[in-house]
């Protein structure tokens, strides 16, 4: 069972790629806003798409393995699809929805303020702020996309 594991070279493709673009999060957010932030190895959304390179590695690590004709490169890639198109479209628009509602819901914090001149607890300080990074640009899809099927190559090339 463990040498068939590990020697599943579309599984290790997949890891690999959704492992390193990950860990890619945090220095590309370095570059952006010059501080090193460790969460975006765990993060949703921002650039690249770990899920785009993880199934666009599977899909052609598939296609190499067992031949682009196959049934298993065609569930892959309409797989692959699936997830791209939820990146960009409801993901996102679910994390734009949460930007929205966290600010409305800081305002009528701040309305509350103003008109009780009590202290009310912001949403940010009853930790019940909403994530809004959830989904991808598309720029952040395409560059995960062409990262995970880099990754594939590269690693049958290694792997052979």
């Amino acid at each position: 069972m463990w040498n068939t594991l590990l020697d599943n070279y579309p599984l290790w493709a997949a890891l690999t790629a959704i492992t390193l673009a990950q860990l890619l999060k945090v220095p590309w957010n370095y570059t952006i806003t010059r501080q090193w932030d460790w969460n975006w190895v765990l993060n949703t959304g921002g650039m690249p798409s770990g899920h785009t390179a993880a199934v666009t590695s599977l899909a052609t690590s598939i296609g190499i393995w067992e031949g682009f004709g196959s049934p298993f490169f065609a569930i892959t890639t309409v797989l692959a699809l699936i997830v791209m198109y939820d990146a960009t479209g409801v993901r996102r628009q679910a994390g734009m929805q949460a930007q929205v509602l966290n600010q409305l819901a800081e305002d009528f914090s701040q309305v509350l303020d103003e008109i009780r001149h009590i202290k009310q607890k912001s949403p940010r300080e009853t930790g019940v702020k909403l994530k809004e990074i959830l989904g991808h640009q598309p720029i952040e899809v395409f560059i995960g996309a062409w990262f995970g099927i880099g990754i594939a190559l590269l690693l049958y090339w290694l792997w052979i």
